[in-house]
């Protein structure tokens, strides 16, 4: 029997970045043993994703997507369907350690920002009601580099409070650190707040993972996409129909340029110019095959998709989902635009595995390298917050 047994729940899961980086780190770290005792999210197509690659493997045929957590397998093994409004938390089954990735369009810097005043901005507090019901030795919260400054800092300042302390009496040690994923094995420029916490009561000190374990990693664009080359037929390996003038523009474009690129403008026929007032720098850009790439987004209309370096076309979702670190025997679910969301919206698996590698040998008293997290929690909780979950 191992010697650490964790049963994990999950908030916003998506397909299941977090539930494989977390798996696979359980795997690599000897005496600690993970179960997903259960996940939520919102979408159809994301939980039949997280089903067949995470709970499939795990539990057999057997795992469920129900529709309410009253309908989950008492041993684990299922997700429940339904929007985080109307999730009964008090139903879930107990766990040892939470993951949530709550949902981050109000905290972009790529849209309104609105922060704790948009939509999506209170649903953080769902966590900390799993904290504060479930009581788990730690937990893994994800969210946007925007997160830092929504609200004028405010919505940050007030999400770790509430973190800290989701009840009266309980408290956790919180790590939250800007985590740039391309300094962990991930061939892409993906930053993300990543807050880690454990409960204060125990011994367990997490620290920060050091990059430099990761240093020799080759996470250039064009090794992720070619290296071994992906079967035609392959699961999500789509094509997307590219008109005359999406093509003739493209050929216009070298390596690392866009459509707003000055040099590309020049040459480039008016007729192929986009007129917009708005420059967005990643509007049909190109991929560079010896860096990394820019963020993968799970949405977006004409010139968002990510465009190969030489072909002109855009990427499949087979290869965002390479950038993002899934094996290519993660099969998404759904047609090929719920496919491209879930991609998009995921965790990278190999950032989650080496944040979850790191709080297990902390658990372990296995010892690694390690660096100073770049947030500084108390600082930013000095002036303290009094708003109210």
């Amino acid at each position: 029997m191992s010697e650490y047994q964790f049963r994990m729940g999950e908030l916003f899961s998506g397909p299941g970045g977090m539930a494989l980086g977390a798996r696979r780190a359980a795997a690599a770290v000897e005496g600690v043993e993970l179960r997903h005792a259960w996940a939520n999210d919102y979408d159809r197509d994301t939980c039949r994703t997280y089903r067949e690659n995470i709970l499939v493997p795990a539990y057999g045929e057997e795992a469920e997507v129900v529709e309410t957590a009253g309908e989950l397998p008492l041993d684990g093994g299922g997700i429940v369907h339904q929007n985080v409004h109307d999730l009964d938390i008090e139903a879930l089954g107990p766990i040892e350690g939470f993951a949530f990735g709550f949902p981050c369009n109000d905290y972009s810097l790529v849209g309104e920002w609105k922060g704790l005043d948009g939509e999506f901005g209170p649903l953080y507090t769902y966590g900390v009601k799993v904290l504060a019901t479930k009581v788990p030795k730690w937990f893994v919260a994800e969210n946007v580099s925007g997160l830092r400054g929504a609200n004028e800092g405010e919505a940050f300042k007030q999400i770790l409070a509430h973190l800290q302390e989701p009840v009266p009496g309980l408290r956790y040690r919180l790590v939250p650190h800007l985590y740039s994923f391309d300094e962990y094995g991930v061939p892409q420029r993906r930053q993300r707040i990543v807050i880690v916490g454990i409960r204060e009561d125990l011994d367990t000190v997490f620290r920060v993972p050091s990059p430099a374990m990761h240093v020799d990693d080759d996470v250039s664009v064009g090794t992720a996409l070619t290296v071994p080359r992906i079967p035609v037929g392959a699961p999500n390996h789509e094509y997307t129909r590219q008109s005359p003038t999406v093509v003739e523009r493209l050929s216009y474009l070298l390596p690392g340029e866009h459509a707003f690129s000055p040099r590309a403008l020049e040459i480039m026929p008016e007729r192929l110019k986009i007129k917009t007032r708005t420059t967005i720098s990643t509007t049909y850009k190109r991929l560079e095959a010896q860096k990394p790439a820019y963020t993968v987004t799970g949405g977006g209309g004409g010139g968002s998709h990510m465009y190969h370096w030489v072909q002109n076309r855009a990427l499949t979702n087979r290869e965002r989902a390479r950038l993002q670190s899934f094996p290519d025997e993660f099969v998404f679910q759904g047609g090929k635009e719920s496919v491209r969301k879930q991609v998009g919206m995921a965790v990278p698996v190999k950032g989650a595995e080496a944040i979850f590698t790191a709080l297990f040998r902390s658990f372990a008293g296995v010892d690694y390298p390690s660096i100073e997290a770049n947030v500084d929690l108390q600082k930013m909780l000095r002036s303290g917050t009094s708003v109210a979950v």
